[in-house]
């Protein structure tokens, strides 16, 4: 079984170091939980997100403010491995750590429970079963290399709270975000569309263990960080709350994205739109967002998408889609491999692991492989049609797309997968299942529905 193997397992090390950071002064702490790594503090922040249940999300659509709240986030660097110890403001009766696959079991004593990490990597603890109200505990590597902040191709926010318009990085720049250092963007002035930092050319970094704000720009305006260029790396960082899109990567070339840490609450705040780019690699990173959370996109006349990697990630669905491509498919898109996520709940109306075509681009080789699924309401789908985002009038084709080794831990509805071709030119061909569970039930043909425009299925145990 896939979640036979535990994603913390405890390394053999030598010391232990647990670095903290702590908050700024003024900004909104939780008042639901106290953490400690170590017997070190750790500020435990808050973001928004929606707090609608899964049924009326599916009937009302994306939330005004009126209908969200706010859940818990806290991170520390660890070497080795530490004891972390979480205070709770009412007895604690059960707690759920996720992944599933991190094999943590806490210790309860009245309103306190404590477990011991080895290793980093996004957690998500439930306490009395509130899903909604969840505490995410983000341990991330010791930060090494620090830029100096007297570098000066180096933008340095220290510790302490900021305040930007929208910032342009250019070739061979670095922006740091320092732990507890947080950036919000403001509305933007007479550029109210323009993100609140681009990085635009080449050799360019953006990394550090703050967050990057965008709770004060206005919905449907802002997105937090926006990538067009070239060897470009982004790492460690916490973005909460974009009015848009809140990592898009445009038109760019080996693009490296690490440990970055994403909530958004808003309609159309996806998490990472991956859009006519090449030799793009995320890995390691946690998404909570209302819209979809990683998704592959391409606009007319922006070239090709190719060789994109999503790895090692934690992601939370909230309305739309975990793993994705489309609905804006205009170029050629080829050589996509989602692997070794863990999906912890899925609250959506969507299917979690798509390809969803309404345009006329082809699309080949696209596997999902090594999915964990502990919640989810529909699976997989392949489909070519004409929706809402549709732009032309011609549709493309589908030719190689492979679930393997996909495992849902709970029951879903039949079927498992939807299949749809356009038509007889515009079709789906040699879509592979290997290894697909779902309930402890291998997928088996009547699991599996499609039309007359499908050819090439395959199962395979």
């Amino acid at each position: 079984m896939i979640f036979g193997a535990l994603l913390f397992a405890m390394p053999a090390r030598a010391e232990n170091k647990v670095h903290t950071y702590p908050a700024p002064e003024g900004e909104p702490l939780s008042a639901q939980f106290k953490v400690s790594a170590e017997q070190a503090s750790v500020p435990v922040y808050l973001a928004r997100v929606c707090s609608l249940s899964a049924e009326e999300r599916k009937r009302l659509g994306p939330p005004v403010e009126s209908q969200t709240t706010t859940t818990s986030f806290a991170s520390f660097d660890l070497e080795g491995q530490a004891k972390v110890t979480v205070t709770c403001n009412e007895e604690v009766k059960s707690v759920n750590v996720l992944p599933i696959t991190s094999g943590l079991h806490p210790n309860v004593s009245g309103k306190t429970f404590s477990f011991t990490v080895a290793k980093p990597g996004p957690l998500t603890i439930e306490v009395n079963g509130d899903w909604i109200h969840s505490l995410h505990l983000f341990v991330d590597p010791m930060e090494k290399g620090i830029p100096d902040p007297k570098d000066p191709k180096v933008i340095y926010f220290g510790p302490g709270v900021h305040h930007v318009q929208s910032v342009t990085v250019y070739a061979g720049q670095t922006v740091y975000v320092a732990g507890g250092a947080i950036v919000y963007g403001d509305g933007g002035g007479n550029k109210p569309h323009d993100p609140i930092f681009r990085l635009q050319g080449a050799n360019i970094t953006l990394r550090g263990r703050g967050i990057i704000d965008g709770s004060l720009c206005p919905s449907h305006t802002r997105s937090i960080v926006a990538v067009v260029g070239s060897d470009i790396h982004v790492e460690g960082v916490t973005l909460r709350d974009s009015s848009g899109f809140t990592l898009p990567v445009r038109r760019s070339d080996r693009v490296e994205i690490d440990n970055v840490k994403i909530f958004g609450w808003r309609g159309n705040s996806d998490g990472m739109d991956l859009c006519n780019s090449r030799q793009v690699e995320v890995t390691g990173s946690f998404l909570r967002t209302f819209d979809d959370l990683v998704v592959l996109k391409t606009d007319k006349g922006q070239g090709e998408l190719r060789d994109v990697t999503v790895k090692n990630c934690v992601l939370w669905n909230e309305f739309a889609h975990a793993l994705s491509l489309g609905a804006e498919l205009r170029e050629p898109l080829t050589n996509v491999l989602f692997t070794d996520c863990d999906v912890i709940h899925d609250k959506g109306r969507e299917w979690l692991l798509r390809v969803y075509h309404c345009d006329s681009a082809p699309v080949k080789n696209v596997t999902f492989d090594r999915i964990r699924i502990e919640e989810a309401r529909r699976l997989m789908s392949v489909w070519i049609g004409k929706a809402v985002w549709s732009k032309e009038s011609e549709r493309g084709h589908i030719d190689g797309v492979t679930f393997r080794n996909i495992e849902s831990v709970t029951p879903v509805s039949t079927p498992y997968a939807d299949l749809v071709g356009f038509d007889a030119e515009h079709a789906v061909h040699d879509v592979r299942f290997e290894h697909v569970v779902v309930g402890q039930h291998e997928l088996k043909e009547s699991d599996v529905r499609q039309n007359a425009f499908v050819s090439g299925v395959t199962i395979a145990p």
